[in-house]
């Protein structure tokens, strides 16, 4: 699996506190390994970003992705209300 990061997470990304930013870390390898685990809540989002998946990486933050086969692109991240 490729993973590739927008211009637009990655500017998100930048302004997330450090341990936010450690949480996704963790997240992402835990994605990697099986992108269903269940601690990952991964969902469709598809009402607010067209073809798009979300998952938890805190309590109140989402990462928002697009699944194209074996690339994953993440598309933003931000608390559910930033998101929503």
């Amino acid at each position: 699996m490729e993973i590739k990061f927008k211009k637009r997470f990655q500017k998100d990304f930048k302004k997330l506190l450090q341990k936010i930013k450690d949480k996704f870390y963790e997240r992402l390898e835990v994605f990697t390994n099986n992108k269903f685990d269940i601690v990952l809540n991964n969902h469709s989002v598809d009402k607010v970003f067209s073809d798009c998946r979300s998952i938890n990486i805190t309590g109140n933050y989402r990462a928002i992705f697009k699944d194209i086969g074996d690339v994953v692109i993440f598309i933003t991240i931000g608390t559910h209300s930033e998101l929503y």
